[in-house]
């Protein structure tokens, strides 16, 4: 087994473990590789986002990559709700701009199971755009990981 072939930490998670997980995972998508993110997935991996339906790494390549290029100044924050065993339900927001310069918060919902190597197996997403003024931006951190010291969704009341 290769380094990319596990993703520490393994089920079954306990709170520190889960939180672990989450916030590495918050921390791939904020760095907006999708080759690099794709990797804490299995190859078979099944995705549902909103309303499309991903299986495997190359899709979920393909997929991130036409989202970062419509969801322009990219930040998000990830939350564990609870976990059992080898699943963990998350939830997020994040904020974002089209090429028009709108702005918006996403708000979210994400199941996730993984398989005894820590790499995830299943992800189903559900997700909701509010659009807010730009004055109304809350993730104001350059763009990349999240400062530790940076408020989480729960201080901001999310």
């Amino acid at each position: 087994m290769t380094l990319n072939e596990s993703r520490p930490p393994f089920p079954p998670f306990t709170l520190e473990s889960a939180t672990h997980k989450v916030r590495a995972a918050e921390d791939g998508w904020n760095s907006r590789d999708p080759e690099k993110i794709a990797l804490a997935y299995t190859v078979d991996s099944q995705w549902r986002n909103r309303a499309e339906f991903i299986t495997g790494r190359e899709e979920i390549v393909q997929f991130l990559a036409r989202k970062w290029s419509r969801e322009l100044e990219y930040r998000l924050i990830k939350e564990v709700w609870a976990f059992d065993g080898n699943r963990i339900a998350v939830r997020f927001a994040y904020e974002w701009r089209d090429d028009a310069n709108n702005w918006f918060r996403s708000y979210g919902n994400e199941n996730w199971a993984f398989n005894d190597q820590g790499l995830m197996q299943r992800r189903l997403a559900c997700i909701n755009d509010m659009p807010i003024k730009e004055t109304d931006r809350k993730f104001h951190w350059r763009l990349g990981r999240r400062p530790d010291d940076h408020p989480g969704l729960s201080d901001f009341g999310f």
